[in-house]
Formats: C-alpha cells, structure tokens, sequence
C-alpha cells in the first residue's frame, strides 16, 4: 500500500474516531428525550420500590422495568446511594441522566432538571396509622372470613393472570378470599398506576363536601391579555375536568416521547405543564382520557388547602380508613401525582373500594358526600357510555359495552358494575347489587391480553 493511501486510511479513521467520541459525548451531555424518558422511569421506579416499599434494587431493575420487554429499558443501569436517598439511572452507565429523589412523606420523584434541593424541601412528616391486627376481621384488622370456593377460584393461574401480585376479594364487606404473588404478600404497598385518578377524585370530593370546591366552578384560566377577549378555557368546570371531557389537548400515548409521558417524567412541575394546554374542543362536549386531567385536578383542591394540601391525603382519607400502607406521591414541585402515584397493599386498595361501595360512608363519618359519589360512577355524556363523571369506568378493561356486557365471556354483570382500572393489570371492580369489591394487582403488560373479567364472573357465578 502506497504512503497516500495509508495517510488516506489514517485521515479517515481518525474522523470516525472524532464523528464517535463526538456523538458519545453529545448523548451523555443531551441525550434524545426518549432516552431520558426510560432514564427518569427507571430511576422514579426503582427510587419508590427501595426506599416506600422495600424491595432490593437490582430484583425491581430486573423485574420491574427491564422483564416487561421494551429494548431500551434493557440497557438500563442504576445507582442507588442509600445515604443521601437518590437513584440516578443511565443507558449502560453512561446515557440518559435519569434521576429520582426520596423525601419523607411525598415519596420518590423524578428530578428531570436535576434541583435535588427543590424536590428535597417536597415533604412532611406523618403521623404512623397503625397496622391492621391479624386478629381483627378485616376492615379494621386484616383476618379474613375465607370462602373456600371463592379462594379455589383465584388460586386458578389462568383466572388471576399472568403477573399477578396481590388479590383481594370482599363480600359484604368481609375479606372473604386474598392471594399474592411470590415475593409479596398483604403488607406490601402496590401502585395503582391510573386507580390514582379516582383517589384523587374522592379527595376532590371532599372539599365539595367541605364547600371549598364546586361541581359548576369555573374560571380556573385567566386572560392572558385582560383587554382582550377572556381565554377561551375561562369556561371548562370543574365538573368537566373530573369527566375527562375538558376539551383540553393532550396526548395519552405511552409508546413514545407523548403529552404523558414528557410530563410523568422530563417535567419538574407536571401542573404547569398541562395548564399550558391549548384548548382543542369545546368544555364538555368531546371525551379525552388524560393523566394530566387528573395532575390539573390534584393542584386545583391543593390549591384551596394551601401548605396542609401535601398530608391531606394521608390525615383525611387513609387515616380514616385505616389504609396504613398507603401513600399518594408529589412531583418535584409538590403536585400530588394524582393521575399515577398512589400505593397501597391489596386490602387497603378493597378498603378504598368498599367506601366507594358505601356510598362515601365509612363508620358513622360521611367522608363524602353521597350525592357525589353518585355522581363519579354515572355515564359522562360525552365518553359515549364507557366513562363515569368522576374519574371511574363504567366498562371493564379493553370494553365491555354496553354497560354490563361483556361478550368475551358471554356473562351479563349486573348493571350497576363499574371499575378502576390502571396500566399493567391493575383493577378493582365494584358492585354495589352484590355488595361485591374485588381487586386484582399486579405487573401484567397488555401483551398478555388478561382480562380480570373472567375472574370475577366466576365470582360472582359462584356467590350467587
């Protein structure tokens, strides 16, 4: 080989040598916002699991964001530093930036701006509501009454579905069955994904019960320019907020860089984010399933409650239903992530359930206003049937229509069934006929095609 063509050769492998360090050094200083969508993911995830929930690091990496299947995720690498409570996460140690932070009483958010110190001061310190006694009947302990042939039935691999990890049934209003999946058991705080929006709800109703909120309320936008004519968002209500039917834009598409995703995880104020929504349609007259509805909502009751909005939750609601497991997380800027971040154990999500199937009532105490709960499972107009006017569904995952139909088992449940429903398997079906609660939690990608329907056909089959 000639002297030219071997400088030649050495010219050219040093720029690709230059084009690769170049493009290295470009995705560890701004990587593509996908890459930092899976980073901020895996280290929100694994931060709630290790230091809410208890779990070893590497099992949730492994079981929790890698087995699920998406490619990227698989890369993915941790660090966890138990001392200052952070979990930074990257693409093979080197790409992404992902970062999650603890703090006491709000548990782990992302921190996709990296403003540790802003997420740190997101906190309170809570009063422990004790634990259920093992001696007590459920619900105010946690003994169950067990039917025998109703725990046959979820012992049925096929019927509870492929990564289920806690099942809880109530019968008028006893633990009547219950089941976990290896590695969990009844004291294990599981996440409800989108079972968080009708928490949110009922917190929302709440303070309509407390006159501090009401269903007609609007106004929540302003002028951007007072001279002008008012925004045209000025009009969307409160009621349309809680029916998914605000008219606002947004994108609910998880299998990319969508509307939800960018605000779960690249979004240091998740609020803002959505309150910046241009309006696509007019307030209540288009249907539109939307996380960030449920985000806008948890900022608008946090709003009237002002510093005391953060404990809330844990104070008013779980204390009073003795849900000691259960935590609702805030983003960096202090939103209650009420569209995604709730955990609670498998009894304490039936505890949830069964005031909703009381009517709002838990005890002696209204906790909500009956008129409202109500309300939440009645058919907004706008979904076509298919959603409830308070963040609830009237059909059962992947459709059940109409109402009470669900042609995949040919089993008619009674009309007044209605579900909450969260991504990957999460489910708690609720009939008030059959004074009936029965949730199913667990890691089940859609992939599976599992249906907790069949599940709890069989149930009902065999109470009836």
């Amino acid at each position: 080989m000639s002297a030219k063509w071997k400088y030649a050769l050495t010219v050219i492998a040093g720029c690709l040598t230059l084009l690769i360090v170049a493009g290295v050094a470009s995705l560890k200083i701004a990587p593509p916002d996908l890459i930092r969508v899976g980073a901020n993911y895996t280290a929100k995830i694994v931060c709630t699991n290790v230091f809410m929930v208890g779990r070893q690091a590497d099992e949730v990496l492994e079981v929790d964001v890698q087995a699920p299947g998406h490619p990227m995720l698989r890369l993915m690498q941790v660090d966890v530093d138990t001392d200052k409570k952070i979990v930074r996460a990257n693409i093979l140690g080197l790409f992404g930036r992902g970062l999650a932070v603890y703090r006491p009483g709000t548990g782990c958010a992302a921190v996709p701006d990296g403003d540790v110190a802003r997420a740190k001061k997101v906190e309170f310190i809570a009063d422990k509501i004790p634990a259920p006694s093992d001696s007590v009947d459920w619900p105010a302990g946690a003994k169950a009454v067990t039917d025998e042939q109703i725990q046959q039935i979820i012992q049925n691999d096929q019927l509870a579905g492929p990564g289920m990890r806690g099942i809880a049934v109530i019968h008028d209003g006893k633990l009547i069955a219950q089941r976990y999946g290896k590695g969990f058991n009844e004291r294990t705080p599981l996440i409800g994904w989108s079972m968080s929006k009708t928490v949110n709800a009922v917190l929302v109703g709440m303070q309509i019960g407390q006159k501090r909120l009401a269903l007609n309320e609007a106004g929540f936008w302003i002028a951007a320019q007072p001279t002008q004519h008012a925004d045209a968002r000025v009009k969307i209500k409160l009621a349309d907020l809680l029916a998914m039917s605000s008219g606002l834009q947004f994108n609910e598409d998880y299998g990319d860089v969508s509307d939800v995703t960018r605000m779960l995880f690249l979004t240091s104020d998740m609020s803002a984010f959505v309150h910046d929504k241009p309006l696509e349609h007019p307030p209540g007259s288009f249907w539109n399933y939307s996380t960030g509805t449920s985000v806008l909502l948890a900022r608008l009751w946090q709003d009237q409650l002002g510093e005391q909005s953060l404990r809330y939750p844990h104070d008013h609601l779980f204390a009073s239903l003795g849900m000691s497991s259960a935590f609702m997380e805030a983003d960096e800027s202090g939103t209650l992530v009420g569209g995604s971040y709730v955990y609670a154990t498998a009894q304490d999500w039936a505890r949830f359930g069964q005031l909703l199937m009381q009517n709002g009532r838990w005890n002696d105490r209204q906790l909500v206003p009956e008129s409202y709960v109500a309300m939440m499972h009645t058919a907004a107009q706008a979904s076509g049937g298919k959603y409830g006017q308070g963040q609830l569904w009237l059909e059962g995952p992947d459709g059940d229509t109409p109402r009470g139909v669900n042609p995949d088992t040919e089993f008619h449940f009674p009309s007044d069934t209605y579900w909450l429903q969260g991504h990957d398997g999460q489910t708690i079906a609720i009939i008030p006929s059959q004074k009936l609660v029965v949730v199913r939690l667990g890691l089940t990608p859609r992939k599976y095609l599992y249906k907790p329907q069949y599940m709890l056909a069989a149930i009902i089959k065999k109470l009836s």
